[in-house]
């Protein structure tokens, strides 16, 4: 067992990526978590867009959180990304090496990545 001190020092590490999680920013990053989401490899992709979000500086504008059955099972891991003056981008089949250039060109430089979008897959 953890000494009371240790649990508090985990607590503060870990404070920063559970408040992602939370909260109502413009930006939204959601993550499918159901079974189907998990058993495809949604966990490290979530933690990837933590990580992502963190590092590149949008902790105070984007929001990281999960969500259940998104209904495409075939296409897991799904994330979509919520903003609030554009429409809803479904990203489908997500790698946790996808995470950082979503990111970095999506949700920083306001160009979603079309062929990683369900669009791209039904052509």
């Amino acid at each position: 067992m953890k000494s009371l001190e240790e649990l508090k020092q985990i607590r503060e590490r870990m404070k920063d990526k559970v408040a992602l999680r939370e909260g109502a920013n413009d930006t939204r990053i959601v993550v499918g978590m159901a079974t189907c989401g998990i058993a495809a490899g949604a966990r490290p992709v979530l933690n990837a867009f933590v990580e992502q979000v963190n590092s590149q500086g949008l902790a105070e504008s984007v929001t990281v959180t999960q969500t259940g059955c998104i209904g495409m099972c075939r296409y897991e891991p799904i994330v979509e990304v919520f903003q609030s003056d554009k429409e809803r981008v479904t990203y489908i089949k997500v790698t946790p090496e996808m995470a950082e250039r979503i990111v970095r060109e999506h949700i920083k430089g306001g160009r979603p990545i079309v062929e990683y979008t369900i669009g791209a897959a039904e052509k």
